[in-house]
């Protein structure tokens, strides 16, 4: 009997796992590998892919052309546990809203910074919480822009996961880009790292 208990419960987990909703989100902050890096150890966060979006190229890669694409990620999260608001929070203090250049030493179009909501809901989220970022900084100009959704391109699998297949150069390059130094100017304490 406790053996056919078992069974059960351990079938009806199994189908509540299998129920779980997810959804995903894409955010341009510079960087996909730090970006990967700041979302995928989210509690509710499940994966989270570094790739390309915004532009019309078909097929953008890094090593050939992405011209007109932002470098991006797409998390992968369940909103039972870490809402889109939260992921909006933590884009935030990841990013520096002021540069129209590109982020931290990354220059040019493809680094710059942006949110590509799917819905009317997120999109009414996004520019809510670009007005909170706003208020906080009057008098500077925010950069990072609100675009539509539109297709995610992966990057090549070698730039997937980069911060935990080479963490040595990863650290180096993200500390010598002064990213941290720069989130921590402009956010303080509330900066992710």
């Amino acid at each position: 009997m406790q053996r056919l208990m078992l069974l059960v419960a351990l079938s009806l987990g199994l189908a509540q796992y299998a129920m779980a909703e997810t959804a995903t989100a894409v955010f341009a902050g510079g960087c996909f590998w730090c970006m990967e890096s700041d979302y995928q150890d989210q509690k509710g966060v499940s994966d989270v892919v570094s790739g390309f979006t915004g532009g019309t190229l078909q097929n953008p890669t890094y090593s050939g052309n992405h011209q007109g694409h932002f470098e991006a990620v797409e998390v992968t999260y369940d909103p039972s546990v870490i809402s889109y608001q939260q992921l909006l929070d933590l884009f935030w203090v990841n990013i520096d809203p002021f540069d129209n250049a590109g982020q931290f030493c990354d220059k040019g179009f493809s680094y710059r910074s942006a949110i590509f909501p799917a819905n009317a809901r997120e999109r009414e989220l996004a520019e809510q919480s670009q007005a909170a970022v706003a208020e906080q900084f009057p008098d500077t100009e925010i950069h990072t822009e609100i675009r539509d959704a539109s297709e995610f391109w992966p990057v090549e699998e070698y730039h997937q996961d980069y911060y935990l297949k080479n963490p040595v150069r990863y650290k180096y390059y993200r500390w010598n880009c002064g990213r941290d130094q720069r989130l921590k100017q402009i956010w303080g304490a509330a900066a992710a790292h």
